[in-house]
């Protein structure tokens, strides 16, 4: 266990001047992380391996990290300013996700019925493609200190947009195991896990939190009492997960944005600001390793064996993420600049698509092993080539949008003491 720790601090410390190189080169520091994770993980280097990956105490470390990076999204989910726009968002959310799922399903669908590839399979292709990783663009947000319409409006939707995809993903593979298996999970009972037990975990312990929070403290006894309740919350999502579910299965990320976004309609503006200026170095440190654990699972082998499946995913999800972005901000009445460039800072997509990819495989392999190999070679060289260019496309979004505070990056491996916004 000592060497894997070793190994880990050893990973981390590279990412981390990585992140500094790439940032000197203007380019977003989660670059740097993201390739990092792939050049020393099990693929490649192997410093970071799959004995490390599967370590049950990483897993326990990389679910609190989750769970801190939550509160970005929820300390943006104050209801008073949700007020102004929060219809807005919601709508369009629901359109881009319903565009998504009907543009991959649609292409796959004809690309399958000419293959003899059972259709079925071209519903969980359009599924899988609904998901977003929030993590590369609030990485940017962060370290380029972002502020604009464009950002306002992704922050919420980071966090709807993946309910909405575990909604439809769980409810379509489930209907296709009832029809093609023996026994499935009940499509409520999935739901009630994977969204309800989550944000009720971290509203429980939010409450609580909000109570102790609404005094004004030091910095340093802020940042005491913030970490201590996030590793609360972490507990208890912990033991449901190791103890009373029979896998983990829970959304850490869900968990702690539901935590903070109950504490944060609690508090004053000015003391979240005061809270969230003090937990910025361990917001800045759970980016970083999230990002590169993000990265470490992906095979840089499958760039050279791409087929046109790959292909055509990439393509069908970055038109339906866009179309339906933009479709949805004009119904809507946002600005502009949320019609032109919102759908290019949803295209990240590697970390939640892989989760969903492992869920359907291991369903499919039950009754349909050839299309279950089909569906994981497709997704994880799609997941490696669209990452790397979802990141940079990501960045330019923003500065067409006109939303960076600084044209060159924040030192993100000196300074951790960044404001928020």
């Amino acid at each position: 266990m000592n060497l894997l720790i070793l190994r880990l601090l050893i990973g981390i410390s590279i990412a981390f001047f990585m992140g500094k190189f790439v940032s000197k080169i203007k380019l977003p520091a989660i670059l740097g992380w993201l390739l990092t994770g792939m050049i020393i993980g099990p693929y490649a280097v192997g410093i970071i391996s799959d004995e490390l990956l599967s370590a049950s105490w990483y897993q326990i470390i990389l679910s609190i990290f989750e769970c801190a990076m939550g509160l970005m999204i929820g300390t943006e989910l104050v209801w008073k300013e949700l007020k102004r726009s929060g219809k807005q968002i919601v709508i369009t959310t629901i359109f881009q996700s319903i565009t998504t799922f009907l543009v991959v399903t649609l292409f796959f669908g004809t690309i399958f019925y000419f293959t003899n590839v059972p259709l079925y399979v071209a519903l969980i292709f359009g599924g899988i493609a609904l998901a977003t990783a929030p993590a590369p663009a609030l990485s940017i947000v962060k370290e380029f200190k972002a502020e604009g319409p464009v950002t306002r409006t992704l922050i919420p939707m980071a966090a709807l947009d993946d309910i909405v995809a575990i909604i439809v993903f769980f409810s379509i593979t489930t209907f296709i195991t009832a029809a093609n298996a023996e026994k499935s999970t009940p499509l409520y009972l999935m739901l009630a896990i994977m969204i309800i037990l989550p944000l009720a975990i971290g509203v429980a312990v939010g409450l609580f939190g909000g109570i102790i929070l609404k005094k004004e403290r030091s910095r340093s006894t802020t940042l005491m009492i913030t970490v201590i309740l996030l590793l609360l919350v972490s507990s208890v999502g912990l033991v449901f997960n190791n103890l009373i579910l029979e896998e983990p299965i829970l959304n850490f990320m869900l968990i702690g944005m539901a935590f903070s976004a109950t504490f944060a309609n609690i508090v004053s503006e000015e003391r979240l600001s005061e809270i969230m200026n003090a937990f910025n170095p361990i917001l800045e440190l759970s980016l970083m390793i999230v990002i590169l654990n993000l990265g470490a699972p992906l095979d840089y082998h499958l760039i050279l064996g791409a087929g046109i499946f790959t292909v055509v995913y990439i393509i069908s999800r970055a038109t339906g993420k866009y179309a339906g972005a933009f479709l949805g901000a004009k119904m809507t009445g946002l600005p502009k600049t949320v019609e032109k460039y919102l759908g290019l800072t949803l295209l990240p997509h590697s970390g939640v698509s892989l989760v969903f990819t492992g869920i359907a495989a291991t369903t499919l392999s039950t009754f349909d092993p050839t299309s279950a190999a089909i569906l994981q070679g497709t997704i994880a060289a799609a997941a490696v080539i669209n990452e790397i260019i979802a990141v940079i496309i990501a960045k330019k979004a923003f500065e067409w949008a006109g939303e960076l505070e600084r044209q060159t990056p924040i030192n993100v491996s000196s300074d951790f003491s960044i404001n928020s916004n």
